[in-house]
């Protein structure tokens, strides 16, 4: 991989810690939109040398567009409407997080290193960031309180499991039509995501999902 490639994954790695980090809902969209389009440039820089055809260099546009763009405003559009700015009480706290985002670095260095995997040279720091990104983004699910949130850390899942994609498969356009299918499932489910953060507003006057226990039969 080039160095370009170690900068984009660098900034992968420093968009998951502060994603950890941050309690500003606004500024966890801006940085999903950031992690979007590191991880949409990643199958295109390690290709940098191979030949791209047309359709790669579009597909990858689109991708680029749907994670970087479009997501993002839908989720900015979610948090307009619900007009909460912050979470703030979440199920574990900011620092602890930030601890837990770390650690999950150094287990991930510590995977990949015993799974003794035969990867193309120079994907190891791609499996790495793979792997944390795909832990944080369950982590972040299970320690906040927001529904918001929790799609946050449903999207950065998806870019981790992405990413893993990315680092196990030899020919990344095999990957074109999973993405594909993975990004419309995401985009539904935002929209989707959208509907019930307004109900749950207009129904309890927030979107802690705490709340949802009181729902009975």
């Amino acid at each position: 991989m080039t160095h370009i490639t170690d900068a984009v994954l660098v900034i992968i790695l420093l968009s998951v810690l502060l994603s950890l980090g941050s309690n500003r809902l606004k500024a966890l969209v801006e940085i999903m939109a950031l992690q979007g389009i590191m991880v949409s440039l990643v199958p295109l820089l390690l290709e940098y040398k191979a030949e791209v055809h047309h359709g790669g260099i579009i597909f990858f546009q689109i991708m680029i567009l749907i994670k970087g763009v479009l997501i993002p405003w839908l989720l900015y559009m979610a948090v307009q409407r619900i007009a909460i700015k912050r979470e703030v009480e979440p199920i574990i706290g900011y620092h602890a997080s930030l601890l837990a985002g770390l650690v999950v670095i150094f287990v991930s260095t510590i995977v990949t290193q015993k799974l003794h995997l035969t990867l193309a040279a120079g994907r190891e720091l791609l499996l790495i960031t793979a792997i944390t990104t795909l832990a944080a983004g369950l982590f972040l699910m299970m320690s906040r309180r927001k529904a918001i949130t929790q799609v946050i850390g449903y999207l950065m899942l998806e870019n981790g499991i992405y990413l893993t994609g990315t680092a196990l498969t030899k020919q990344s356009h095999t990957l074109y039509v999973v993405e594909f299918g993975v990004l419309l499932d995401l985009l539904v489910g935002v929209m989707i995501m959208g509907i019930i953060l307004h109900n749950i507003k207009d129904a309890f006057d927030d979107v802690d999902t705490t709340f949802l226990g009181s729902l009975k039969d």
